[in-house]
């Protein structure tokens, strides 16, 4: 049962090896990816959060203007 999920019947095909280490390497630089991703969201979320509270107390709304439809 080992063998079949493995994917090989009678012994190790170079292409299927190299093929499961290209596709390992792939998943290994999405991890990566996404693991930068996800600290740059982070970051952008505090500063969002930081400088939100002063950008939204900044606008006073008696004087603002309608939108043009």
């Amino acid at each position: 049962m080992a063998k079949a999920l493995l994917g090989y019947v009678g012994g190790s095909d170079p292409r299927v090896l190299s093929e499961m280490r290209r596709l390992q390497q792939r998943v290994q630089d999405l991890e990566s990816e996404l693991v930068r991703m996800q600290a740059e969201n982070d970051a952008l979320t505090a500063a969002v959060r930081h400088d939100g509270d002063s950008l939204l107390d900044s606008i006073d709304v008696s004087k603002a203007e309608p939108a043009l439809a």
